[in-house]
Parts: C-alpha cells; sequence; structure tokens
C-alpha cells in the first residue's frame, strides 16, 4: 500500500470542503472562499445573460459556444472554479456529466473581489495560461471596469480595458456589441 502524498491529503480536504464554500487548488495548496458578494454575483449573471442568446443559443438554433457559470475545471492537479468559462462548440461539441471539466475552456471570466483579486491575477491567470486558454476578462465590479486579455505565447497581452457604462465589442466576443452598464445596475 502506498504512502498518501502531500497533494492526496489535499485532494481529501477538498472533497470534505462544505458545499456552501468555493474550494480550489493552486499550486498544491487548498483555497477556500464563501461565495461571491452581491455586486460581483450580479457582475457574473449579468454578463451570463448578455453573452447567452447571442452566443449559445439563436432562435434558429445553437451558436458557436458552450458557456458555464462556475465550473470545476481539472487542470491536471490544479483545480480552479472560474466565475464563467466558455468552450468553442468545435472543442465541447456536447458538454460532459461530470463535476470537473478536464478540457480547458477557451475563454475564462473572473469577476474580481477584494478577497480573491490578487489570487485571481497572480496565481490563476499563469495556471490559465499554461494550460492554452486564450482568452481571459478580469470584471471588477467596485472599479466599474473590463480587463481583456489574449494569450500570445504564454504571456497574457491587454487587448483593451473598458469601463463605466461603455459599449463595446471584445474577444472572443467580439461579433456583438455588449454593454457594460448591464453589469453594474442594481
Amino acid at each position: 500500500m502506498s504512502t498518501p502524498t502531500k497533494y492526496d491529503e489535499v485532494y481529501q480536504q477538498f472533497l470534505a470542503t462544505p458545499e456552501y464554500k468555493v474550494a480550489e487548488i493552486i499550486d498544491g495548496t487548498l483555497i477556500t472562499n464563501s461565495r461571491p458578494p452581491s455586486l460581483q454575483a450580479l457582475a457574473k449573471s449579468a454578463l451570463l445573460y448578455e453573452l447567452y442568446e447571442p452566443f449559445c443559443f439563436s432562435k434558429v438554433g445553437p451558436r458557436g459556444w458552450v458557456i458555464l457559470p462556475e465550473p470545476e475545471l481539472h487542470l491536471d492537479r490544479d483545480i480552479l472554479v472560474p466565475d464563467i468559462a466558455g468552450w468553442r462548440r468545435e472543442r465541447m461539441p456536447e458538454i460532459p456529466d461530470v463535476v470537473g471539466v478536464e478540457l480547458p475552456p477557451d475563454w475564462i471570466c473572473e469577476v474580481l473581489s477584494p478577497s480573491t483579486v490578487a489570487m485571481d491575477r497572480a496565481s490563476k491567470l499563469p495556471i490559465y495560461a499554461r494550460h492554452q486558454v486564450t482568452h481571459a476578462w478580469l470584471i471588477d465590479p467596485l472599479a466599474q471596469t473590463l480587463e481583456v486579455f489574449r494569450l500570445t505565447s504564454q504571456h497574457w497581452l491587454l487587448l483593451g480595458t473598458f469601463r463605466d457604462d461603455a459599449k463595446f465589442r471584445a474577444e472572443p466576443f467580439d461579433a456583438s456589441e455588449l454593454e457594460l452598464a448591464m453589469l453594474w445596475a442594481r
């Protein structure tokens, strides 16, 4: 019988985390957070609403994306839970019936809060880059900003920062104009 590794112990702690917490394993360390505050939850819900119809399903049938809120991503030994993730339909033609999705997404969105901003920027973005996630959006509901990044040669390139009530087009969803004001509407 083999001796449990440190990762095995961390993974068992991960499995034992209460469901009301968001649990992630980042670089071998278990990180737990409370569910997002209301302004962050509002921004996430509004963005899902803005993206779902034009990019996932239209009145004439499926479009080119699968977009999921808070999917559990199993990326090698890292387990991440982005606020929103999207896969192009050609890479994920059917949504798997699993708890942990192993296929890295094509796009992630992290909605920043004071308790997660450092982790989202300094710990999670490098892991997404390592797994070839090609697009990342960082939304800050308190500053009312959206930062749009594209992965280039393992580094994140900032394509643009939008703020307040801007109407914008941003990769990879630049086929439609989106309204930033929707994310802050109370």
